[in-house]
């Protein structure tokens, strides 16, 4: 079996969409009255997005160079966000079934874009058909092994709490999620194992083998079907041997260059041997980068909304940044940090610029980073036109098609920051090192060392230097590598400035405005 991510995700840049809230097709039959696009989002409202809005605004990903969409879950479900799964076989019909997913996978296929799927297999909802058929029969049903059920419950023909309105606060803290990880509580007040103790959501039983049998079939179907990968959702909560290995086994049987993305918080560099997941949401890139880029804009109330995100978060100088993306780098072999998909926001955290005080700076600091790192970067629906929001729901807010509510700038720096990265081989294949840092400015060299000649193209190196202060930096810098040679400004700068002589020594002087990234190509 193949242990290396797929070449191809390197060379990607991806663009979550959570489908509710993206675009409606008017080719999606609605049943029945939706909350309005255009106010709030609330927790339990439905706006109508749906599959085919995202095939009618496939133009909008193309010139944003995007090559690969990662979707938000998209099967059955009673939840506008869809990780409270009742049918794994069937698309959602309110986002067009599994037509409207076959005519995406086409049409992103048709413009070079793989399609990422979400997988829940930790747990299921209160809807799935097996957890019903408990429900209905108790200890006589066939799947009552499914699912971790209280044996004395079960003995007792005691009806399982499914739908009891006061297990759970109407509002989900940090400090229930503190009290509640573990989801064993719900054994003894439920009857059942639950998702954070939350009854909507059945643990399943990954130690019975014809549940593992049914989530493996399911993955192979959809794969076969044309997704290009899975994003797993709460991936190390399945502690079953063995399980995530079967399941590389098995997708790549079907797919051989599937990603298989886990989703885990924090570094966890002995998953990632080649035996389960090809990379894992690189959010500590997201708690580095998104510190430094803020600075002093930091909003420490809006990121303490999410106990993990404030916690791992803070302000971070240039210095600080440097020790953070070394360490980045050197967590992994090489393969895998390429692979290793980059966010800065997304549908479990506040939004970039509300995380950053509203500040566009930040967000283009954070974006330059993002685009010029070792791994995949992925763009949060609506990030690219400014769009903003604190925690779920209102980072879940719809997508704004009235290009006059767009910050323009702002999408035009992203869509060149892309440019960028597509046209520069080395951006996406070539070493990283700190070429210099001091205060709030740092730099980094991309280069080539031992990348084949063949598969070279455009600078053979790039640096790019960045200032996170409200006054202007000055940074020495040591590029021995390019000794000797002049440097000129490329891509997206946030700031000007002619070009840069490198002593023959490898030493050379960065001028960077307030707030301000540069990139720098021998010319």
């Amino acid at each position: 079996m193949e242990t290396s991510p797929p070449a191809w995700v390197r060379d990607a840049i991806a663009y979550q969409i959570f489908p509710d809230r993206f675009a409606r097709s008017p080719r999606v039959h609605k049943p029945g009255p939706l909350e309005p696009w255009d106010v709030p989002a609330t927790v339990h409202g439905f706006k109508g997005g749906d599959l085919l809005g995202v095939v009618e605004h496939l133009d909008h990903l193309e010139r944003l160079g995007i090559t690969a969409i990662s979707l938000n879950p998209i099967f059955s479900s009673a939840a506008n966000h869809r990780y409270h799964t009742y049918d794994y076989e069937r698309v959602d019909p309110l986002l067009g079934g599994d037509d409207a997913l076959r005519e995406l996978v086409d049409a992103a296929h048709g413009r070079g874009m793989r399609v990422i799927l979400d997988g829940v297999f930790n747990h299921a909802s209160r809807g799935f058909w097996p957890f019903n058929h408990v429900m209905e029969n108790g200890r006589s049903s066939p799947y009552v092994d499914w699912f971790h059920l209280n044996p004395e419950w079960l003995k007792e023909g005691r009806q399982l709490r499914a739908f009891d309105e006061h297990a759970h606060p109407a509002e989900i803290d940090s400090a229930w999620v503190r009290e509640h990880a573990p989801g064993t509580a719900s054994l003894e007040t439920l009857g059942y194992r639950a998702w954070w103790d939350l009854p909507a959501l059945p643990k399943l039983n990954t130690d019975n083998p014809e549940v593992r049998e049914y989530l493996y079939g399911i993955a192979e179907h959809w794969i076969a079907l044309g997704a290009d990968g899975w994003r797993l959702d709460v991936a190390e909560e399945i502690t079953t041997p063995g399980f995530w290995e079967e399941f590389r086994r098995r997708v790549r049987a079907v797919n051989p260059e599937a990603y298989i993305l886990a989703e885990i918080w924090e570094q966890r560099p002995e998953l990632l041997d080649g035996r389960t997941y090809d990379a894992l949401m690189n959010y500590p890139f997201l708690y580095a980068v998104v510190g430094y880029a803020a600075g002093e804009h930091l909003d420490r109330r809006v990121v303490d909304q999410h106990g993990t995100l404030g916690r791992r978060t803070k302000m971070l100088d240039g210095e600080q940044l440097a020790r953070q993306l070394e360490h980045l780098v050197a967590a992994y072999r090489r393969e895998t940090t390429e692979a290793m998909l980059n966010l800065v926001d997304g549908h479990d955290t506040p939004r970039l610029r509300t995380m950053t005080g509203g500040d566009r700076a930040a967000v283009r600091l954070a974006t330059l980073v993002q685009m010029t790192f070792p791994g995949a970067p992925c763009i949060y629906y609506g990030t690219e036109v400014g769009l903003e929001g604190e925690m779920d729901p209102a980072c879940r807010g719809g997508f704004p098609w009235r290009e006059d509510a767009w910050d323009a700038d702002l999408l035009a720096y992203v869509r060149a920051a892309s440019a960028l990265r597509h046209a520069t081989p080395v951006l996406r294949r070539g070493s990283f090192r700190i070429a210099g840092a001091a205060g709030p400015a740092l730099a980094y060299l991309r280069h080539w060392t031992d990348e084949p000649m063949a598969d070279r193209g455009g600078p053979e190196a790039v640096l790019v230097a960045l200032n996170n202060a409200e006054t202007p930096a000055r940074l020495t810098v040591e590029v021995p590598e390019l000794a000797g040679r002049t440097l000129r400004g490329a891509g997206p700068a946030t700031a000007g400035g002619g070009e840069i002589s490198v002593e023959g020594g490898g030493a050379a002087v960065v001028e960077l405005p307030a707030r301000s990234g540069r990139v720098l190509v021998p010319a």
